[in-house]
């Protein structure tokens, strides 16, 4: 198996397509979403686990797996109050879960609005209403991760479960490194690899999966690490030919580190 997975989401609208690319392609398999079918993250979380693959996912047994859910902090910038972010969460990810025949589990948060949040409050001089208008109000996103990890450490039966984080966007990333509780950071790797290895804090015992779009955006490689697409493959900007494109090209990039 190549230390390779994908973010989430496919262009596919053949559900039996899109889960045979997942589990049959010597890669990390990945529960697909198709945003095509209704599978888009601020769709699926108003119907927890209502996903067009699951229920075909389900039908295989995995060594390890990799799944995705929309992030706490995104659903605040999203209009849902703290509580309620949290329990939509904490919903899906059970529902995948329960219906998982796995060993092991990657799950990874997927956070668009890291880079807004790592916003410095005290540089912005807009209004209060300003910035609740293009969602700049300050949410403390480590401490919804908190909750929701620890709602998720108490739940019988759950074990063996990799926690990480997908974000598309720029921020200060000694705040990811510092998370005991975060164990990969998934990042575009495209943009803003150098960022990433010149933070102070770089590695802190963290595993790496690098969004990647050519060989040069790879800066680190180290055991443990993954490589990925920079973000999801959505039908607005790729179809089903380019997944075989995208994964035939991870896969020659593995091989050339």
């Amino acid at each position: 198996m190549f230390p390779i997975t994908m973010v989430g989401s496919l262009p596919h609208t053949d559900i039996k397509e899109a889960v045979k690319y997942s589990v049959e392609s010597d890669i990390i398999p990945f529960l697909p979403e198709l945003p095509a079918l209704g599978d888009a993250m601020l769709d699926y979380i108003k119907k927890p686990g209502e996903l067009s693959c699951l229920k075909e996912f389900t039908k295989y047994d995995f060594t390890t797996v990799k799944i995705q859910c929309v992030g706490p902090a995104t659903l605040v910038y999203n209009e849902y109050d703290e509580e309620e972010a949290i329990q939509r969460a904490y919903a899906h990810i059970l529902r995948i879960i329960g219906g998982l025949h796995t060993e092991e589990i990657i799950l990874f948060l997927d956070e668009p609005v890291l880079e807004m949040v790592s916003f410095d409050r005290k540089r912005i001089t807009l209004n209060e209403s300003t910035l609740r208008k293009f969602g700049l109000l300050s949410v403390d996103y480590r401490k919804l991760w908190e909750r929701l990890f620890a709602a998720l450490e108490i739940k019988p039966g759950l074990h063996n479960i990799t926690l990480g984080i997908h974000t598309c966007g720029n921020m200060d990333w000694n705040q990811l490194f510092a998370l005991d509780t975060i164990q990969i950071i998934n990042f575009d790797a495209s943009k803003y690899g150098r960022r990433l290895i010149q933070s102070s804090e770089y590695r802190s015992d963290k595993r790496i999966a690098w969004g990647i779009n050519e060989r040069s955006d790879v800066r680190d490689f180290q055991k443990g690490d993954l490589l990925t697409p920079p973000c999801g493959m959505s039908p607005l900007e790729y179809s089903v030919k380019d997944c075989e494109i995208k994964l035939k090209q991870l896969k020659e990039t593995f091989n050339a580190l």
